[in-house]
């Protein structure tokens, strides 16, 4: 009954969310207290609650603090020549956007945080989509797969999840596991292509004037007011002639009174200071993030008044992303205290035909795909990833083998509702959850049967 009423959940949440009958905090909070009250454990809610929360307050406290130290960095400049460098490359062409979006999402990922990647990733290319009028769930969708992708990295979670449960080496999972990785990074890629043709096909190509580019740092994130560029070969509507109006565009103007072009340098040092911390793992996560946001803060805006505007003007963000880390503690929370997730790994497990025993690594990694995204990595790492490295030894499949394949499912993972930083991205990019999942949950699962695809073909898994 557990495993069925887990399922129900699950589904029910994504249905909602997908017809957008209920907002995200919403489904995630009265959903699973609706089906602890089926399960009968109505009255230990509270305790599931507790606990999910518990679990998830670091998290909650980085996003919080991360959020800020961003915005901040957004304001005084930090990103604005990554924003005028990427334009100048793409030529306002929507094909080499998607495309660089891509590339961005995953050179950014090698801190091996996927909220840090989406925080940059959107700063610097939400008002490129927006002034062309993009499709903003492609950016996310682009984003989120070249993530998953990368967040393969031994330091980067799951990689090193596996190896904890199963007692090996991080490394002898993830060197083999390359060149299918690879793959999975280029099929990302020529993804982003296709569907960067498919933009480019419904808007056109824009034709900027260099001279404007350089004396204006282009219309695309400027503030002038001079006439639109034309738009070629497509037959989308005409850019506007300004920005105002054009929300999103305002954080960029390249006249804004926050910006500090003389503490430009101070900000780049810090940010790679920060990230470096990140993954040397000097200090915990959301203590970097509260003190180089402090730090942030209180250099390049002295002023009281100051500060409390920037703070402000992040509030939104802040209680948005922070608010949908709490409600995901409750749903996480009644999943693990009911037991209902145990329930549906070991269901899951033991309808594996006998026969199947032999293939356990490709079983594992076909399974990867949806438990990934149902369930947290650490339940998935913990709970059920040793279930299956010991079936797989009984049949003569190693565990690394079963290593190996357990990380295949991370292109569709970082788009699951039990992941915070899926929130961070669709909420600095002011997409529906709904409509994110729906773009995006085909093409990340292909992703995955791609890297999967290639694991055998190579003789990895």
């Amino acid at each position: 009954m557990l495993t069925i009423l887990g399922f129900a959940m699950i589904a029910t949440f994504l249905v909602l969310i997908m017809l957008k009958k209920m907002s995200p905090i919403a489904a995630l909070v009265l959903i699973p207290a609706l089906f602890c009250v089926f399960v009968g454990k109505g009255a230990k809610l509270g305790d599931y609650v507790i606990d999910g929360v518990t679990g998830l307050a670091p998290t909650a406290a980085m996003l919080m603090f991360a959020i800020v130290y961003f915005g901040v960095m957004i304001d005084v400049g930090l990103f604005d020549p990554i924003v005028r460098a990427i334009l100048r490359f793409c030529k306002a062409d929507p094909l080499s956007i998607v495309v660089g979006t891509a590339v961005l999402a995953a050179i950014v990922s090698l801190d091996g945080d996927g909220s840090t990647t989406f925080m940059i990733t959107v700063s610097a290319m939400y008002p490129l989509y927006k002034r062309l009028k993009m499709s903003l769930v492609v950016m996310t969708g682009v984003a989120a797969m070249a993530n998953g992708v990368m967040n393969t990295l031994p330091w980067g979670g799951p990689t090193a999840r596996a190896a904890t449960a199963l007692k090996v080496d991080a490394s002898d999972i993830f060197v083999p596991m390359i060149p299918a990785l690879a793959v999975g990074l280029l099929f990302v890629f020529s993804l982003a292509y296709v569907l960067g043709r498919r933009e480019r096909g419904r808007l056109g190509v824009l034709t900027l004037d260099e001279v404007l580019v350089e004396e204006k740092e282009t219309v695309l994130v400027g503030a002038g007011s001079g006439k639109s560029p034309a738009r070629t070969g497509g037959s989308g509507p005409a850019l506007p002639e300004g920005p105002d109006g054009d929300e999103g565009f305002q954080g960029l103007d390249p006249h804004r009174a926050t910006l500090r072009p003389r503490l430009y340098w101070f900000n780049a040092l810090l940010t790679v200071a920060l990230l470096t911390a990140m993954i040397m793992e000097w200090l915990p996560i959301p203590v970097l993030f509260l003190l180089g946001a402090a730090l942030a803060l209180t250099v390049n805006f002295p002023q009281m008044p100051d500060q409390k505007a920037r703070i402000a003007a992040h509030a939104e963000n802040v209680l948005n992303v922070s608010g949908m880390v709490f409600a995901a503690a409750v749903f996480t929370g009644v999943l693990k205290g009911t037991g209902m997730v145990d329930h549906m790994a070991t269901w899951l497990v033991d309808n594996i035909p006998a026969g199947m025993g032999p293939h356990m690594a490709l079983v594992t990694g076909v399974l990867s795909i949806p438990l990934t995204y149902f369930m947290s990595n650490d339940g998935f790492y913990f709970g059920v990833l040793p279930v299956l490295a010991e079936a797989g030894q009984a049949h003569g499949v190693s565990s690394l083998e079963i290593a190996r394949a357990s990380i295949i499912g991370q292109p569709l993972h970082m788009s699951s509702p039990l992941v915070p930083a899926v929130y961070v991205l669709v909420g600095m990019a002011k997409v529906e959850f709904g409509d994110h999942t729906r773009f995006v949950v085909k093409w990340a699962a292909l992703t995955s049967l791609v890297v999967l695809g290639a694991g055998i073909l190579f003789g990895i898994i």
